[in-house]
């Protein structure tokens, strides 16, 4: 089943109803910081570039570009997480704030850091400008028992006013084991939609409304490869009995997105234009964004997996992890329904 006989005119309705919509986001808070240099001259001391500092900048990433995309779309996110004191910590409020975040739940802990990729970018008049080092820096240290309790608290303060809620676990440690079901039970029992992104250990999350992987981690997690449509039909079906879920979200690159919903519907979504795809870096967090939004904003699943393609296809067409903004999603969904019509 493909997605082509999808209401357009629902959908362009559906993006005017995103604004105001409140979601809290709960994960790993990540700055993703470009360290761009020209290059300079072979260093002396080892066969290395050396580099004449051109600019820094940071961007959110992780947990953070799922607070910064629905910040961007409209609506009133609310970032939970660990950040540190730290020049990274203040790049990263800094970018959520400017776009209408609440930050105010961005904890610290003594001794942990915050979670920071840093990416020197080498060019020159005659290169082109490449990354040619990461350095990543985060704790290792397990989330104390009473950060876990801190946490816990403000999201449950939170849900009374919350119209969503995106787990987004990166495995930088904040979601533990205790606060991910406290967090999912306390949603369950105050009505609130979840959706959860985890790289790693997505069969931990049952209970979850729904959940989003992308193809590679979904083999990754049922131990198998996905090489033909039937392989992975039945392993996006299996995924969502074994967590129990309303739906689950699969990204698959160049094939688009399926959607698989408790009703036993497959729903195939394909991309929108493959000519440029620039960089996918940040999708899926723009694809959860969008998903959860449009939920939010009374979509079924099938409405809200469509518009979440739209969006990510706008961010797969900006250099880094980017946004996508409410004015750019309204004019991309037009242009689907012009096209449409021809």
């Amino acid at each position: 089943m493909t997605a082509e006989g999808a209401d357009m005119k629902e959908i362009i309705e559906l993006s005017a109803r995103l604004a105001g919509k409140r979601i809290l986001v709960l994960g790993d808070m990540i700055a993703d910081i470009y360290l761009e240099g020209k290059i300079s001259r072979i260093s002396r001391e080892a066969p290395v570039l050396v580099l004449e500092y051109g600019s820094e900048r940071t961007v959110a990433g992780g947990a953070a570009n799922v607070v910064n995309n629905l910040a961007t779309l409209g609506a009133v996110p609310r970032a939970v997480g660990l950040i540190g004191e730290d020049r990274a910590a203040r790049g990263l409020k800094d970018i959520l704030v400017k776009n209408g975040a609440l930050v105010e739940d961005l904890l610290t802990e003594s001794g942990r850091p915050t979670i920071a990729k840093t990416r020197i970018i080498a060019g020159g008049r005659q290169t082109v400008s490449q990354q040619i080092v990461r350095i990543d820096r985060e704790s290792h240290a397990p989330l104390s028992p009473e950060m876990e309790e801190k946490l816990a608290v403000r999201v449950e303060a939170a849900l009374p006013a919350l119209d969503g809620l995106v787990i987004s676990d990166y495995g930088g440690g904040v979601v533990t084991d205790g606060l991910r079901r406290r967090v999912l039970d306390a949603c369950r029992d105050g009505g609130v939609t979840t959706m959860v992104d985890s790289r790693y250990v997505i069969l931990d999350f049952t209970g979850a409304d729904y959940v989003k992987q992308n193809d590679s981690e979904l083999a990754a997690a049922l131990g198998r490869t996905l090489e033909t449509e039937e392989e992975l039909h039945l392993a996006g079906c299996e995924l969502r009995d074994r967590l129990g879920a309303k739906g689950v979200l699969v990204t698959r690159g160049a094939k688009g997105m399926t959607l698989f919903l408790a009703d036993g519907t497959i729903t195939d979504i394909p991309v929108l234009d493959r000519s440029e795809v620039y960089d996918v870096s940040g999708a899926g967090d723009t694809c959860v964004a969008a998903f959860i939004l449009s939920l939010a904003a009374g979509a079924s699943p099938g409405a809200a997996a469509r518009l979440a393609n739209t969006a990510s296809g706008i961010a797969v067409r900006k250099l880094g992890t980017a946004t996508v903004s409410a004015a750019e999603l309204s004019d991309a969904l037009k242009k689907q329904e012009g096209r449409a019509l021809c």
